[in-house]
This record gives structure tokens, sequence and C-alpha cells, in this order.
């Protein structure tokens, strides 16, 4: 017996311009995904993604009223196992380093064409997380401009964690995704997974961004 098409992949699209959002829309329809809803700002994305349960958010980051960092921040206080692409004219570092930091695990310019943020949304639903080099090294150095100016926030010492917890932290501090802290350390990506979320919880941390700035503050990478 033939095995079942996996279920279409449930987006929300949270953009304040109607007609770059109805086009998106329309677009990702006939890649195959499933558009759950669209919002023009991000009051009304917090409370669509609380209806629709979307496995994935395109969040604008500039908008009319609530912003979408904070709007990230609200969404993923409510429903953790969304996963936010910031979809934006901006590339700004500040801007990248607020989204990332608020939980987004991708960050993408709206001039990317349909291939790329398909294959964007693709990638954050296996559980990757979603930047180009160019990108993590100026989120990664505006961190460590930040680590050199501002005192050391108090936090559980890395010697609480297990010798392969470090190492994850330390490729986690570097940029690198799941994916690729397997196949550096030689792992499966279920273990790298399972290393992740043992650290984060050691550590009091709630996502991978915040596990890097932990890891630059403290001087494990």
């Amino acid at each position: 017996m033939d095995a079942l098409p996996p279920d279409p992949i449930r987006v929300v699209l949270v953009e304040d311009h109607d007609l770059y959002r109805a086009g998106l829309k329309e677009m990702l329809e006939e890649e195959g995904m499933r558009v759950v809803g669209g919002a023009a700002s991000g009051e009304d994305g917090v409370a669509l993604v609380a209806r629709a349960k979307p496995d994935v958010v395109l969040m604008d980051v500039h908008m009319g009223g609530m912003s979408g960092i904070e709007a990230t921040q609200r969404v993923l206080a409510a429903s953790p196992d969304a996963r936010v692409i910031m979809l934006t004219v901006s590339t700004d570092s500040q801007d990248v380093l607020d989204a990332l930091l608020a939980g987004a695990c991708g960050y993408m310019p709206k001039g990317s064409s349909l291939e790329e943020v398909v294959s964007a949304i693709r990638t954050v639903t296996s559980g990757r997380s979603l930047l180009s080099p160019a990108v993590t090294e100026q989120v990664l150095e505006r961190l460590r401009e930040r680590a050199r100016h501002e005192a050391p926030a108090a936090a559980v010492p890395p010697s609480a964690l297990s010798e392969r917890e470090r190492d994850v932290l330390r490729l986690l501090g570097e940029g690198l995704d799941n994916h690729q802290i397997a196949e550096r350390l030689h792992l499966g990506t279920t273990t790298v997974k399972h290393h992740v979320s043992n650290l984060l919880e050691k550590l009091g941390l709630e996502n991978r961004v915040q596990a890097a700035v932990y890891a630059v503050r403290q001087d494990v990478v």
C-alpha cells in the first residue's frame, strides 16, 4: 500500500503590504503549501497564530503599531512550536540581532526569490535555522562587541555542562545550525537536538540564539 503524502506545511503571513501578502500567498500555495491566514499588523498576527497554529510564520520586521520583533516574542510565548522567519527589506545588523534574540530562526530579505523562500520554509520545518554565513558573522560580531562593553550577566557556569554539551555550545556560538554541528562532531542531528535541549535547560535559556550570546559572553567560543 502506498504511503500517504505528507500534510502540507501550514504558513501564516504577517505583512502590512496587502499586494505583497496576497502575491506571496498565491505563490506559496502553487508550491504545495497551505497558507492558513494573513495579517496586516503585528497585533493581528499574534492573534491569528494563536488560532491557526501554523508550522511557519513569515513575519515582516517594520510594521505600523507592534513591530515584527515584539510580535515574534509574543507569538513564540504563546506558540513555542511555531517557526518564525523574518522576511523584510531591512538588513541592519541590529534588526537581525533583535529578531534572533526574539526567537526567530531565519532572516531573509524581501528580494529573495520564491525558490529561496520555499527552501527556507522547508529548512526551518526540518528543525534547522536559516542564516547566510555573512549575516551570521555580522550578528556574532555584534554580539562580541556587546560582550566587550557589557558586564556579563549572572549565569550558570559552562562547567555545569557535560563535555559534549560544551562542544555543542561552542559551535552554537560560531553560528552553526544543528546539521552543521552534527557534521562537525560526527553525531546524528537528533543527538545534537537532544544536546541543545539539555544545555538550554541547564543554563536557563530559551533558544539557541541566547545560547550563542551566552557562549560569547562566557568566552566559550
